[in-house]
């Protein structure tokens, strides 16, 4: 019975964990309609509450929400540009996923809470960098592959060259 290696060149290909290249307009509509999905989806949850008044998370607080959305969208595409300019250049697991619960968690957050400002920038800001380790840890990974790839030719290439 053979098995192969998830992780070896005869492993199942992951389309979830690839390089996304492709020229500027298809990053730019991406960026956009995931942080509109992520913003959309928070928006949406905070119109309505699931139990008693006692238990969770209030449905939006009373005001305009147009502030919070606006924070949020540019959040979204900050983040998501982020997200998407790694996974350009390195295999980024999920960074569609990663942004939208980001964005979804953020604004319900704020449309339910209605935070000051100061409290705002920093919930925005703890998302961009939640956004850059996700980024980071893909870029470092695949630094990491690519120097033991290099390390692994100039290896053989000695074997081949001394063996022969």
């Amino acid at each position: 019975m053979d098995f192969l290696d998830p992780f070896g060149e005869d492993g199942p290909a992951d389309d979830e964990v690839t390089v996304r290249p492709g020229p500027l307009w298809r990053h730019a509509l991406w960026v956009v309609g995931v942080a509109a999905l992520g913003v959309g989806l928070g928006w949406a949850g905070s119109l309505f509450r699931l139990g008693p008044d006692d238990y969770g998370l209030l449905a939006a607080a009373p005001g305009s929400p147009w502030t919070y959305l606006a924070v949020w969208a540019a959040t979204g595409l900050a983040a998501t540009t982020v997200l998407r300019a790694a996974a350009a250049k390195v295999p980024v697991p999920s960074p569609g996923t990663i942004a939208v619960i980001l964005l979804l968690v953020g604004t319900r957050l704020s449309l339910g809470w209605r935070p000051e400002t100061p409290e705002l920038a920093a919930m925005a800001a703890a998302a961009l960098v939640l956004a850059g380790i996700w980024a980071g840890i893909a870029l470092r990974a695949a630094g990491v592959a690519q120097k033991a790839q290099q390390q692994g030719a100039r290896q053989k290439r000695a074997e081949s060259s001394g063996g022969s």
